[in-house]
């Protein structure tokens, strides 16, 4: 009888534990990630289902206790928790686990699991990543996997996207969770140092991976980077029994001389894919003010970059938001420093070595050329906020490194902070698999299943619809710009606003929700606009979204851990209807925002508008070809471009974005491989 591959039991309060490897293991288990990716390609997925003793055992289990009172439920539940402490997580013990799991959720939350969570449940339990499609119970799924892990005495972090996820998450399967007698922990950001002990303490800890990786950080600052099993056990020993917290300088909780995590056991990663892709590369970074920032230098960068030319002088590289000064460009720029420094005094210093200068100058190219306000970061009362890509939200305490963050205030005329020294840092990449077990799930996976497995180690498995989806596919339209686009966009928003029907209108960024919203207002159509800057009223928005005669204008934020229900009056005039104004650099992405639509069986459609000159295709397509579908469009007197056409340049384009970023990732585990065999793990990449 097959068991569960989760972590060894916690054998108490002086366990540490995280997966560890030498390059050597790595290399054996890249063979074998390569292989079962071979297989994955070579054998036709099929439709999973529970295995058979699994399904047997949770039925049984719900029968007998179908009419159980409170107190019987609970005798049940205490002999569950000895049986799974005592003996291994076999197929039987976990079918009776999940038939009891099943029946807390329906009695608390009130809520009756689906087959296909269940299914997705095991799954996670098994190590899986499962796609599970937008509106199918994700959340609820997590959940569930998660008490059985409790249950087993398994520490498990549960990780969604943002505070106000964690909070509702928590809040909402609290009953859940005290009436299988675990105990329950949240982190915020707001949160103090010695108050996340208990949390980390508990049995299920809700929390963002950004936290969570920060505070994994800290803790080997705390160890100087340390964990040695023996060193971890004589801390733990000296700090036992004195406190349920470790001790901490009063009024400075970061300064805690003990760890906070008690180890990396199990994690739940919601929205995977933009945990373990989208956000793989992004440095998460603790540092600390370093030094003050020479204005008359930053300026002077500036003032010598604007006579730059580019592809002479210099090359950008639009996914790493960088720019590179050619042989030519740094003569040019030494030539420009040479002559400022005999004109101002107190830059020679500042723009001293060359390698200085070269460094300011791509900040101010990649700052003028690259990065835009209300696409890559907003402005806000605290200041230059960054925004997340894939979902359009603020990506709170995120920062630009080297001298891009001071060169994007000095831009936009703020106050230019000190610069930092970074004391330690990792990225999620590196991070993740360092624990013993992972599993996740998010609505668009399978795309990436090849790349998930040799970078992780992970199998994607899609799990069945429980109610056939009636969405309409509407089909994409390519305009030859943007004025185009937005006109037809306006149109087909007034056209199903016409017939009662709620309309959401996905944007790529704050500047172009902001301008289609000046352009519905024009029309006379009422909407509600949701972007990064609104992202606090996020969840009543998206609440409003789908009553009748609702138009919401919104970026991808609105794809991601927010629900949008249908009333029967829209239910009755067609559902919901989804605009995509945009391609995304990955299709996962795109499925995301359609996502919205026909969920749980109800009735919806969906169109895509994309114009030549979008973000995507201006980096992905030579301008000839961009120029030739153009012309051809012209010459045909048409006012999209020709299907066939459209479908070819948007493939490529779209490929083009997915194969770059998917070599970016690749390229940085390298990086990380080498940075590992020469230095170890210090807290530090340096």
């Amino acid at each position: 009888m097959s068991t569960l591959p989760l972590p060894s039991k916690r054998p108490g309060w002086s366990a540490h534990p995280e997966r560890q490897s030498t390059n050597e293991a790595l290399a054996f288990e890249d063979v074998r990630r390569w292989l079962h990716a071979v297989i994955d390609r070579l054998i036709p997925r099929h439709r999973p289902r529970l295995p058979r003793k699994v399904a047997r055992a949770l039925l049984e289990t719900q029968t007998s206790l179908a009419t159980a009172d409170s107190k019987m439920f609970q005798e049940a539940v205490a002999k569950l928790r000895a049986e799974l402490q005592s003996t291994s997580c076999n197929e039987v013990t976990t079918g009776r686990a999940l038939g009891i799991v099943g029946l807390a959720m329906a009695r608390t939350v009130g809520k009756t699991p689906y087959d296909t969570q269940y299914l997705a449940a095991w799954l996670i339990l098994q190590g899986h990543l499962v796609e599970l499609a937008t509106g199918e119970g994700k959340t609820l799924a997590a959940a569930m996997a998660a008490a059985v892990a409790g249950l087993s005495q398994v520490p498990v972090h549960l990780l969604t996207s943002n505070d106000y996820l964690v909070e509702r998450d928590r809040q909402a399967f609290a009953p859940f969770y005290d009436a299988l007698g675990l105990r329950v922990g949240f982190v915020l950001a707001s949160m103090a140092r010695e108050v996340r002990l208990p949390a980390y303490d508990s049995d299920i800890t809700f929390v963002t991976p950004k936290e969570l990786t920060f505070d994994y950080l800290k803790d080997h600052l705390v160890q100087n980077g340390n964990h040695d099993p023996r060193v971890l056990r004589a801390r733990a020993l000296q700090q036992h029994g004195t406190s349920a917290s470790a001790s901490s300088t009063p009024g400075a909780g970061d300064q805690q001389t003990g760890p906070v995590l008690a180890g990396l056991y199990m994690a739940i990663i919601d929205e995977a894919d933009a945990c373990l892709l989208d956000e793989a590369m992004t440095p998460l970074i603790l540092a600390q003010s370093d030094r003050p920032v020479n204005i008359k230098a930053y300026s002077c960068a500036f003032t010598i970059a604007a006579k730059l030319k580019h592809g002479r002088d210099y090359q950008l590289l639009p996914i790493q938001r960088l720019a590179r000064l050619t042989q030519l460009g740094r003569s040019l720029v030494d030539l420009r420093v040479y002559e400022a420094c005999a004109q101002q005094q107190g830059l020679a210093t500042a723009l001293a070595p060359p390698q200085r200068a070269h460094e300011l100058v791509e900040s101010a190219l990649a700052a003028t050329c690259l990065i835009t306000r209300g696409r890559e970061y907003a402005v806000t009362t605290e200041g230059i906020q960054l925004i997340d890509e894939v979902t359009g939200r603020i990506a709170d305490g995120r920062q630009w490194s080297t001298s891009l963050q001071q060169m994007i205030e000095l831009k936009e005329g703020l106050v230019v902070k000190p610069m930092t020294a970074v004391t330690a840092q990792i990225t999620f990449q590196r991070f993740f698999p360092r624990y013993q077990h992972l599993g996740g799930m998010s609505g668009s996976l399978i795309e990436a299943r090849h790349e998930l497995r040799l970078l992780y180690g992970l199998g994607v498995t899609p799990v069945p619809l429980a109610r056939a989806s009636r969405m309409q596919w509407l089909g994409e339209s390519l305009f030859i710009d943007a004025a185009s686009k937005w006109a037809a966009v306006v149109e087909a928003t007034a056209t199903h606003h016409g017939t009662g029907r709620p309309v959401l209108v996905g944007t790529d960024s704050i500047a172009d929700s902001t301008h289609l919203s000046g352009l519905l207002s024009q029309a006379g159509i009422p909407h509600q606009v949701l972007n990064a800057i609104q992202d606090a009223h996020e969840a009543a928005y998206i609440s409003q979204a789908g009553r009748r005669n609702a138009v919401t204008v919104t970026t991808n934020m609105a794809g991601r851990g927010t629900d949008i229900r249908l009333d029967l009056d829209a239910k009755a005039v067609g559902g919901l209807h989804v605009i995509a104004c945009m391609r995304n650099r990955a299709r996962r992405i795109d499925r995301q925002l359609i996502g919205r639509t026909a969920r749980h069986g109800d009735p919806g459609s969906a169109q895509r508008m994309v114009a030549l000159d979008d973000l995507l295709l201006q980096r992905q397509l030579p301008g000839w070809l961009r120029w030739g579908a153009e012309a051809i469009t012209t010459a045909l007197r048409l006012s999209q471009v020709p299907t066939a056409l459209a479908h070819l340049l948007l493939f490529i384009g779209q490929r083009r974005a997915e194969w770059q970023e998917s070599n970016c990732r690749k390229q940085l585990r390298h990086t990380e491989r080498h940075l590992n065999d020469q230095y170890g793990f210090t807290g530090s990449t340096e």
